[in-house]
């Protein structure tokens, strides 16, 4: 049985500054595997309103009913039953930070208030939805929404009508984003699934190629993806009997991350294909200990109906977010107010670009910063390309900013910047809808606010530092601790009750992968104590071998051979 680690030391570890990297920036990754939703969902809820205003001859509303629109960019990631809800709160979030630009735009045209409110707004969006980890895209689009229709001329009149026109953009995108359930109503938890036996198989493979202590990197996203198709399969309210199989398959990827040796990566591979597709899923043999474990999911799918408040827990004094919401109110309204003193007539896009940048530390935001300005001067020389084509009229404007909606999905997920090279031109587009501008001043705006706003966005970053990011690895810490020392209480106990041993087996495996985002959030860190990386390492080993015992005692099964 293993032990509780060790709490972190009281001595305070030296002070060190990380060096910012520029190698590999740049480099193209895979492209995400349901980058297509996305691309397909934005284009049909953005393309059906824009048709019809150009067909009535109203095009200029357009840019409102956008605002709706690319909420179809959320939530594809999460079952139907979860995104019917999640989303319909993205709109809601969505709807009213515009309502609230139009009513303060037409109250004040004080660019000083504006860039202030601006900030503010961009603040409040990235905290909330880190706090309720909405996933990509994030708070940008909000943002660039909300700023852009402060600096929109606007009337109380008028807005009652343009809140309308965005309102139906988001119920069209709720409902296209919801329209795949009618064909494939277990499509994203299949898709999640896969994922982790994919991760998992690799897992195994660098095991046995190079032995367990070469190969933590595949165990830490293994384990990630195990607990976010976890995450993914109780977030859905019905168990279904697809949804059963699902679980199933996850019992088996577990018991592979314990015991990489007794299993075979190929098998979870034609798993994980034949879990993607539309055919049954796979289901292996029973074995001891699968019925222990989806009781124990039962438990915990109970529990997490009587839980919530994540999004207030992420403005309460203390919390972990308060720093990155400090750090994106100053950063976008000092980007605004310098583009603004530059003479810049849309100072909006420096706050979208300072937004834009900030992440969980120093390092990411510095990287996100490099990407953000190649991409956007990319894109602005795309811009400047294409705009004869587009000036043509106005059908070929709303063609050519569906088409880059489109290639941006396809391709950020391939790097950051290369998506945004898509994403400028089509943000430059949407500016034209009311009436074609020079090509020339907008473009050189946008490089301005570029780089103004990447500048003064990493200075902030790097002058208000994440003070607590350390100290709350002491705090993921204790809770791995915790987690740990229950599990081993329940391990110790004869006679244990097979669903309470499961509860703690999961809530100590939660513990663990919290720990290794707390980790990955603070190395990253500007000025900063030394991480307490030995104390993180012994909790690690620790917390394995106490999850490894209790797969032996539950007798979770392995998957050494392909049966359905």
């Amino acid at each position: 049985m293993s032990s509780t680690p060790p709490s972190t030391p009281h001595t305070v570890p030296a002070r060190r500054v990380h060096r910012l990297p520029l190698a590999g920036l740049l480099a193209l990754g895979a492209p995400a595997d349901i980058w297509y939703k996305r691309a397909y969902s934005v284009v049909i809820a953005a393309g059906l309103p824009n048709i019809t205003l150009l067909l009535l001859g109203r095009i200029d509303l357009a840019m409102f009913t956008m605002a709706g629109s690319l909420c179809a960019l959320y939530c594809h990631n999460l079952p139907y039953a979860a995104r019917a809800r999640t989303l319909a709160g993205v709109c809601a979030g969505m709807i009213g930070g515009f309502a609230l630009a139009l009513v303060v735009a037409a109250l004040t045209d004080s660019p000083y208030v504006l860039i202030a409110v601006g900030a503010l707004m961009a603040a409040a969006q990235k905290g909330a939805c880190d706090a309720v980890r909405i996933g990509p895209p994030g708070q940008l689009i909000l943002t660039f929404i909300s700023s852009a229709t402060l600096f929109t001329p606007s009337t109380l009149g008028q807005v009652p009508g343009r809140v309308a026109l965005a309102a139906g953009g988001a119920v069209l995108a709720w409902a296209v984003c919801m329209a795949p359930a009618l064909v494939r109503r277990h499509g994203p938890e299949r898709i999640a699934v896969s994922r982790a036996l994919r991760a998992t198989a690799a897992y195994v493979a660098r095991t046995r190629e190079a032995g367990a202590e070469h190969a933590g990197g595949p165990r830490g996203q293994a384990a990630g993806a195990i607990h976010a198709a976890w995450q993914s399969l109780l977030a859905t309210g019905t168990r279904t009997p697809v949804r059963r199989d699902l679980e199933h398959l996850l019992v088996h990827a577990e018991a592979a991350l314990a015991r990489p040796d007794e299993s075979d990566p190929a098998v979870l591979r034609d798993w994980a294909d034949r879990t993607t597709g539309a055919g049954p899923v796979p289901r292996p043999a029973d074995a001891a200990g699968t019925a222990d474990e989806l009781a124990g999911l039962a438990v915990e799918r109970a529990y997490r109906a009587r839980s919530g408040g994540a999004l207030l827990r992420g403005f309460r004094p203390g919390s972990p977010l308060l720093p990155i919401m400090l750090r994106s109110a100053v950063g976008c309204a000092l980007a605004g107010y310098v583009s603004y003193a530059l003479g810049v007539g849309r100072p909006y896009w420096a706050i979208v670009t300072a937004a834009s940048i900030f992440q969980a530390n120093i390092t990411l935001t510095w990287s996100r910063g490099v990407q953000r300005v190649f991409g956007n001067l990319v894109g602005v020389a795309l811009f400047v390309a294409i705009a004869p084509l587009s000036h043509l009229n106005q059908a070929a404007l709303v063609l050519c900013c569906l088409a880059f909606n489109f290639g941006a999905e396809a391709l950020i997920g391939r790097n950051y910047w290369l998506g945004t090279v898509c994403v400028t031109p089509m943000a430059l587009l949407i500016t034209e809808f009311g009436h074609f501008q020079n090509t020339g001043e907008l473009a050189l705006d946008r490089v301005v606010d570029t780089l103004v706003g990447a500048a003064v966005g990493i200075l902030a970053a790097v002058l208000i530092t994440n003070r607590r990011a350390t100290s709350l690895i002491g705090d993921a810490l204790a809770a791995t601790a915790r987690a740990q020392a229950e599990a081993d209480a329940a391990l110790a106990a004869p006679d244990a009750d097979p669903v309470t041993l499961e509860g703690r087996r999961r809530r100590l495996t939660g513990a663990l992968v919290e720990l290794r985002n707390t980790v990955d959030a603070a190395s990253g860190e500007w000025w900063q104590r030394a991480l307490p990386q030995q104390e993180v390492l012994l909790a690690e080993q620790a917390a394995h071998r106490t999850l490894a015992a209790t797969v032996r005692r539950q007798g979770l099964p392995v998957p050494k051979g392909a049966s359905t």
